[in-house]
């Protein structure tokens, strides 16, 4: 199937879940992004169990902190 992660077209299994798809990617510290998967954010309580359709749209956000 045919999804965009980060802006770029990719072909993956069918089926794929947000976890596989992490690690996939080779994400660095998955435990400090968030996802949202068609504009959506996913909750955290529901990364492990959410599975990918054909067509999302998924992008990885990181929170940085800084100031003065």
């Amino acid at each position: 199937m045919i999804i965009v992660v980060s802006g770029e077209k990719k072909e993956v299994k069918d089926n794929l879940t947000l976890p596989e798809l992490i690690a996939q990617e080779n994400v660095e510290m998955p435990e400090y992004i968030t996802v949202s998967i068609n504009e959506e954010f996913v909750p955290s309580d529901e990364k492990e169990t959410t599975v990918l359709k054909e067509g999302d749209v998924v992008e990885f956000l990181y929170f940085m902190g800084g100031g003065c």
